[in-house]
Formats: structure tokens, C-alpha cells, sequence
């Protein structure tokens, strides 16, 4: 109790201090953490969890003082439980709400902006930042699925607290595992019942499944006594859709089940095996084909060029002929006596054995003469630049059984691929061995992507990296190199961006977060 005492007159002091600007905030010194050897889905939520502290001041004198946790759904909009601000309702103008992130060196001023006593639930916005926001799971949970908690449990910060301070310190959550136990209807109001370890102060704080997905809020614990098992209670996941619907505070939300990283690993390689083994029986099919084609076009030709030669050589047999006859007619013309005639008659019968030669000689070939350009092509050609060449627009189409959800929208996507890796007339993207790859750091949200895309194949992929602010900084800087940003027909320009890219995958972690796979055709 010295030590909670302690920690109070501590506050006390510091909120004099700082008072008048009614801001909590604390410059605390940034590591930047090594990246991680895999993605993990729960350190990807935890990015969205905070810390909420309420504190209440009336005549520069605390009253009151809470803490507990929550979780981002919008930007700059936090989801904890009712009771977590309940002095904001007992002091409505007297109370500060401290908004502690999971990571960074800020925290931010909160206000409530809805609260459901019913449910247990409330809406607190802040100003100054923004946030990763958490995904809602609509599915039907399971009941033998593995659980995790993130929160702020408050036993754990009586044990670790050195400081008032330590309270207003972005700190990473305490996660606890356990398992879905049962689903009750309490006073009207759907609740999970779990086994994850949780204690006062991670009220508030998301239930999630693996994949890192809100099931539920966790709200109150029971109390084990004669050595009963404790379990936790945590408001359902359609009763916090509820409340957000009914307050106009739009969300994230998946309804795919949750299949894990390792699954989804295992699973590539056959799957992409497959895939290539199906767009090389397209291609030879292809081959096969346009080969059929040209060496039956070979064939009409050489047919064509025989029958003309010999067309021609009749033509000079006929002239022979005649000229023979014609010599034969001149000598039987001397023999009569008529000289005069004679002459004519051998003169053109001489003609035409000359012409029937001159005829002969320049017959045409029986080759076939193909036009420019004209080839057959070899039954394993090599290997052309045909990915540079322009698709035009296509509609590409979510492929769920080659893919790894745990967050993101899976609607179509429409692309125009246009020469030498230029997507939708604006986005330059670098040839990566026959596949064309571009890495987006945007400033916005803390999430890298490398999209790829394979002409061959037909398929766009998207790789998606769900990271700290820390990694996000590092991955800026890296972008800032070569701020590519449109398309360009210099190669070495596209030899720039594809050095920069691989530095920036190097930074990444070895396995993605999520894998959207898409099945791209010509758009009609």
C-alpha cells in the first residue's frame, strides 16, 4: 500500500505541473526494435491497443483515478468498456482521459463521445494522432479455437510501475492465451466465456482469435475460490458491432476463418507449383497450335510454289513442242521446194524452242517464298521479353484457396497493364525475373505491400507486411532514395527502382502477414 501511495502523491504532483495544458503526454527515447525473423498477427493487432487512464481533478486535487485498456476501431476512435470511464459520468468537467499507444514516444488527450452502460461499451475519440485500426471477426467462433488477450492487466503494472510516469508510457500489451470455453446470453446481451488469463485493467482490451481478430471485449473476471478454475467474460463481438452501428462508427470487418501462417506455407508451394504447371500447358497448347498453323501455312505454300512450277514448266514444254514442229514444218517446206517459207517456218520454230529454254530456266522455285517475319517456330523456343508487353485492362478475381486473409477487403481489382511494366498508366513497376514487382510504403498506414504480377500466369498478388512504427520509419527512409513516381521507359531508371526495392524486402520480415492472391483475364 506505501508503494500505491507513493505512486499517488507522485501524480498529484506531476498533474499540478501540468494542468493547465491538460495534456498527457511523455517524451520517452525510441528503439528501434529488430525486425522480426516472421510476421506475428497478434503483435499486428497490438499496434491498435492502448492504454486508457482517467483521472479526476477537482479543486487541483485528484479524486479519482482509473486506468484499463482498448482498442483502436477508426483512426483516431478507441473501444473500452463502460466502466473503464466511469469517472468521465461521475466528473463530466472535471476528469482528463489519457489515450497511451502500444508504441512511439506520444500519448494523446481523449474525450468520450458514446458510451452503452447496457453493453458495457464506450467510444472515446482523441486528437493529435492516429492509429492501426483492429478488424472485427463476424464469424461464428469456435469453440475449441485458441484465444489471446492484449491488454493492461493491473497487477502487472503494480509489480513493474516505478513512476506515475510509467502509466502514461506507450509500452507494448501483456498478451495471455487461453481458449473459448462457452458463449451465454447475460440480461439479453450475447458474451464469451474464455480461459485466458486476465485481470483488472485489461478490461476493455480485445479477446482476439490467431489471426489476430476481435472476437469480443473483455470485461470482468470471476473469482476462484476452494480451488475453482477462473474464467473471463468478454462482451461478443455482434454486440460491439452493435454499439459501433448505433453510434455511425464505421469499422473493419472479416467474416474468413482464420488459417495460420504455417498452413498457408505449407500450402504455396504445391499451389504454385500448380499454377505454373498450368500456365506452361497453356503456353505449349499455345505453341502447339500456332506451330500447327504455321507449318500447315508452310505446306499450302510449298504446294502453291510446286504447282506454279509446274505450270511453267508446261508452258515451256508446249512452246518446245511447237517449236519443234515448227522446224519440222520449215524442213518439209525446203524439201518442196519452198524455200521462203521454209526460212519462217525454222526462224520460228527456232523462237520457240529459245523461249521454251528462257521459260524452262526461269521456272520458279518449288521453295515456298514466305513473307517477312515469317518463322516456324521450335517446339521449346527460348525465352522471350514477351512480359513487356502490353495486356491492356483486365479484371482480376480474389482467389481465396491461395491466399491468407486475416484483415484486409478481398474485392476485385482492376488493373491496366500497359508496356514495360507500366500499371494503370501511373505506377512503374521493376522486371523481377519475368514477374513485375512494386513495393508501396505509404505515410498513411503502418503497412508495406509488394504487389507482383505475373504475365505469364495471369495472377496479381499482393504481400502484405502489417509492422511497428519503428520498421515503418526505416522502410520510409529506404523509399525516399528513389522517389519514383510514374511510369518511365528508362531503363535505368527501372534498374534504380528494382535496386531500391530489393533493399526495402531485405528490411522486411521473412514471412508476409497476408497473401491476397488474385486470378487476373481480360476485362470485357
Amino acid at each position: 500500500m506505501s508503494h500505491a501511495m507513493k505512486a499517488m502523491r507522485t501524480m498529484i504532483g506531476f498533474l499540478r505541473h501540468r494542468l493547465a495544458a491538460i495534456v498527457l503526454a511523455l517524451c520517452v527515447a525510441t528503439w528501434l526494435a529488430p525486425i522480426p525473423a516472421r510476421a506475428d498477427d497478434i503483435a499486428a493487432t497490438s499496434r491498435s491497443v492502448v492504454r486508457v487512464v482517467t483521472i479526476a481533478i477537482v479543486d487541483q486535487e485528484v479524486v479519482g483515478f482509473g486506468h484499463g485498456s482498448g482498442f483502436a476501431v477508426g483512426p483516431n476512435r478507441i473501444v473500452t468498456n463502460a466502466h473503464v470511464v466511469e469517472l468521465a459520468q461521475k466528473y463530466p468537467d472535471n476528469v482528463v482521459i489519457g489515450v497511451v499507444p502500444s508504441e512511439g514516444s506520444k500519448s494523446y488527450q481523449g474525450r468520450v463521445v458514446a458510451i452503452d452502460a447496457k453493453r458495457d461499451l464506450a467510444l472515446i475519440e482523441f486528437t493529435g494522432g492516429s492509429l492501426p485500426v483492429a478488424t472485427l471477426y463476424t464469424g461464428k467462433p469456435d469453440d475449441s479455437m485458441g484465444l489471446v488477450s492484449l491488454g493492461y492487466p493491473g497487477n502487472v503494472d503494480l509489480a513493474t510501475a516505478q513512476s506515475a510516469a510509467d502509466y502514461i508510457k506507450p509500452l507494448a500489451p501483456v498478451r495471455s492465451e487461453g481458449s473459448l470455453s462457452a458463449i451465454r446470453n447475460i440480461d439479453g446481451l450475447s458474451v464469451l466465456l474464455h480461459s485466458a488469463s486476465i485481470s483488472r485493467g485489461n478490461s476493455g482490451g480485445p479477446l482476439l482469435d490467431r489471426c489476430g481478430r476481435v472476437l469480443g471485449v473483455n470485461s470482468a473476471i470471476t473469482k476462484g475460490e476452494d480451488g475453482d478454475a477462473n474464467f473471463a467474460f468478454a462482451i461478443a463481438e455482434s454486440e460491439l458491432a452493435a454499439f459501433l452501428h448505433d453510434n455511425k462508427q464505421a469499422f473493419n470487418a472479416v467474416d474468413i476463418p482464420c488459417m495460420s501462417l504455417e498452413a498457408r506455407l505449407s500450402a504455396d508451394e504445391a499451389a504454385d507449383a500448380a499454377a505454373r504447371e498450368s500456365a506452361d500447358a497453356a503456353r505449349r497448347d499455345a505453341q502447339a497450335r500456332d506451330l500447327a498453323s504455321r507449318q500447315q501455312a508452310l505446306e499450302d505454300a510449298r504446294l502453291n510454289a510446286q504447282r506454279a512450277s509446274e505450270n511453267v514448266m508446261a508452258i515451256a514444254a508446249l512452246l518446245l513442242v511447237l517449236g519443234a514442229l515448227a522446224v519440222g514444218g520449215g524442213g518439209l517446206l525446203y524439201s518442196r521446194g519452198k524455200q521462203r517459207e521454209a526460212i519462217w517456218a525454222a526462224s520460228g520454230g527456232g523462237v520457240l524452242i529459245l523461249a521454251a529454254v528462257i521459260v524452262f530456266l526461269l521456272r520458279p522455285s518449288e521453295e515456298p517464298m514466305l513473307p517477312p517475319g515469317f518463322a516456324v517456330p521450335s517446339a521449346t523456343p527460348a525465352a522471350t521479353a514477351a512480359a513487356a508487353r502490353p495486356l491492356g485492362k483486365m479484371i482480376c478475381k480474389f482467389q481465396p484457396d491461395r491466399s491468407r486473409v486475416t484483415v484486409s477487403e478481398t474485392s476485385d481489382v482492376n488493373l491496366d497493364w500497359g508496356q514495360d511494366g507500366c500499371m494503370n498508366e501511373r505506377t512503374q513497376y521493376a522486371d523481377d525475373n519475368g514477374k513485375w514487382t512494386r513495393v508501396l510504403v505509404p505515410n498513411e498506414e503502418q503497412t508495406v505491400s509488394v504487389l507482383q504480377f505475373d504475365p505469364d500466369a495471369r495472377t496479381y498478388v499482393a504481400y502484405r507486411y502489417f509492422l511497428s512504427a519503428a520498421q515503418m520509419d526505416a522502410a520510409r527512409k529506404l523509399r525516399a532514395q528513389n522517389p519514383l513516381r510514374q511510369c518511365t521507359a528508362d531503363p535505368g531508371m527501372r534498374n534504380n527502382l528494382m535496386v531500391q526495392q530489393q533493399s526495402i524486402r531485405a528490411a522486411l520480415p521473412t514471412t508476409y502477414s497476408e497473401k491476397l492472391v488474385y486470378s487476373c483475364s481480360a476485362a470485357p
